[in-house]
């Protein structure tokens, strides 16, 4: 995903061999850092009064570099199918996550929540043409329990509210929903200007919630601009939507949507390392057991 695809005649034939090992792990490296950068960026402005910066400064970058490139735009209604795919991947995903973060659901919980993820895209593999394998199912599942092991030290129900939990779960729904949704009805088009399709609706959709929820206002009074939330708006918009969100894009593009979502299992155990290396917490032997599981899990999957 390094590689920008640049329309939909683009097919897996002509991707080197070596770039095509290196997408995955790209991805979940990228991916994992998406708690990391809540941690830095939350405790400096509401989650959709981020999110809607966030999705303006994706616009912000890309929108030159399309007009300079002159990339081609989806036509008719492929539009509305980017669109619908991008308010659930982006939108609707990232406002559950992070409002559910600000309320005080612990990373380890929701990481477990979302961590479901492939096994519903595995039940609805169907909607899209595809059967899963009882190989496969064997590695969701140990995916799954790997997922559980790495952060069981951490799961916490206590004082969680039921709105709390509803917005993770709504984001697990919707990047699953989602996925499958871009896989069946649009799976090729040009990931530049898909993109900005992807991102303006996603804005638009945040935008009056942001308003009416957070008192959001062009003056940005509740935005506190510290070093630590520049960066993690920085990051958010370089790495996490443009540069993650290709990747994951193309990967959706080439390979089965069971294999792909089987990558956010690697998700936990890796933000459990990053987390350890730059904030100094701990995990268990029973978390690295997981992590160990989690991997095996997902090489039972993607494995041809």
């Amino acid at each position: 995903m390094i590689r920008i695809a640049a329309g939909a005649a683009q097919d897996k034939r002509s991707w080197n061999p070596l770039l095509l090992n290196f997408v995955p792990l790209a991805f979940v490296l990228i991916w994992s850092t998406g708690f990391i950068v809540a941690k830095f960026g939350l405790p400096y402005a509401p989650p959709l009064t981020f999110l809607v910066l966030r999705f303006a400064g994706v616009l912000i970058v890309l929108v030159p570099l399309v007009l300079v490139l002159r990339a081609p735009w989806p036509q008719g209604r492929q539009i509305g199918h980017i669109a619908v795919a991008g308010v659930l991947l982006h939108a609707a995903y990232l406002a559950g996550v992070w409002s559910a973060i600000k309320m005080g659901m612990p990373a380890g919980l929701t990481a477990l929540i979302v961590g479901m993820q492939p096994v519903l895209t595995a039940f609805a593999a169907p909607f899209v043409g595809e059967r899963v394998k009882g190989r496969q199912w064997l590695g969701l599942g140990l995916g799954l329990c790997g997922v559980g092991l790495v952060v069981a030290n951490k799961i916490s129900l206590i004082g969680l509210s039921w709105q709390a939990i509803s917005l993770c779960v709504m984001a697990l729904v919707t990047i699953t929903i989602g996925t499958l949704y871009q896989k069946r009805f649009c799976p090729h088009f040009d990931l530049r200007t898909g993109t900005i399709v992807q991102f303006v609706a996603s804005l638009l959709v945040v935008l009056p919630f942001a308003i009416f929820l957070e008192d959001f206002d062009l003056s940005l009074h509740a935005v506190a601009w510290t070093p630590q939330f520049i960066g993690a708006l920085l990051w958010s918009v370089l790495a996490l939507s443009i540069g993650a969100i290709f990747l994951l894009f193309a990967l959706i593009r080439r390979s089965a949507a069971t294999a792909v979502t089987s990558l956010l299992y690697l998700t936990p155990p890796t933000t459990a390392v990053m987390a350890w290396l730059m904030f100094g917490e701990v995990f268990s032997l029973v978390g690295i057991i997981g992590m160990v599981v989690a991997v095996i899990g997902v090489a039972f999957v993607v494995r041809k």
